[in-house]
């Protein structure tokens, strides 16, 4: 666990899934990997939000997980989301990206039930003592219903040394201080919403998992590198200069403006999703259009 450590920073963009004609198109996702390789990403993740993972089965989470790591083949590190509402799931997935040589789990808190705390922590624990390899939580109040509490990480990590980080997707920047003030500075805080990535960062977070990666994967890791050395200004002028593209994404429901922003600069084959996701309206293609112009990505 510790070997994976220190590569767990920098920026993770989580991939889309490719389909075609309904199946997840498997050749379409190896050139993904090696696309964010060759702009310099530290990492990816695979399976996260962005995936559209609650239309997938668990073979074919699976069977992604595996094709993520083989394609990366140790050139930078694999982080696999395996969490689901229901615990068996989660381990299972988290089970199979571990014995396909996953580096991390990224673990969404279970989603639409609302557990307490306490129901959060014994969970966390649960999957931790299960786990060999560094876990994250997914943290993303918005979509899952639930916001788990500082002192309930505090609570978790006394019991799990492999306990080892968080995606927070909120708006809620008092979280990041109270959160490395509780943990310290070696707890990995990853940046979940593109609008906070330079703040983020500047106040700890040690890397970013965004969407925005699968467009611009060179500029999104090159802002984590600013920042990395110092050098704020010009991690600022990157920020800026990624947030009207960052705000299209979330047009419509994410990824459906990135899956057609991605076919439309040559990066995705096809633009297709799986209901209840469907593909772009012609309206929101002519305004994905003009920021891409403007983003100089046609």
């Amino acid at each position: 666990m510790t070997d994976a450590l220190p590569r767990l920073r920098g920026s993770f963009p989580p991939l889309v899934t490719p389909f075609r004609d309904g199946a997840v198109d498997l050749d379409a996702y190896e050139r993904l990997v090696e696309h964010q390789i060759a702009g310099g990403s530290h990492g990816i993740l695979v399976n996260g939000t962005t995936a559209e993972p609650s239309t997938l089965s668990v073979e074919e989470r699976n069977t992604v997980v595996s094709l993520a790591v083989n394609t990366a083949a140790g050139r930078v590190p694999v982080v696999a989301a395996t969490g689901s509402q229901s615990l068996a799931e989660t381990l299972a997935l988290s089970a199979h990206a571990q014995r396909a040589g996953a580096d991390a789990l990224l673990v969404v808190t279970p989603y639409y039930i609302r557990p307490p705390q306490r129901g959060l922590v014994e969970y966390y624990v649960e999957v931790c003592q299960r786990s060999e390899i560094p876990v994250l939580v997914y943290h993303i109040p918005g979509r899952t219903g639930v916001s788990m509490e500082v002192e309930s990480f505090v609570r978790a990590c006394e019991r799990c040394g492999n306990l080892v980080g968080v995606k927070h997707a909120s708006t809620d920047l008092s979280f990041v201080t109270d959160l490395l003030l509780a943990l310290g500075d070696d707890f990995r805080v990853f940046v979940g919403l593109e609008s906070l990535s330079f703040p983020m960062l500047a106040m700890g977070a040690c890397g970013l998992m965004n969407a925005v990666g699968n467009l611009d994967p060179s500029r999104v890791a090159t802002l984590c590198e600013a920042i990395d050395s110092g050098d704020l200004n010009r991690a600022r002028a990157l920020h800026n200069s990624l947030v009207e593209l960052s705000e299209a994404i979330f047009f419509e429901t994410n990824p459906i403006p990135l899956k057609y922003m991605m076919k439309r600069i040559g990066t995705l084959e096809r633009n297709e999703h799986r209901l209840p996701m469907v593909p772009a309206s012609a309206d929101l293609e002519a305004r994905l259009d003009a920021v891409l112009e403007r983003a100089g990505l046609l």
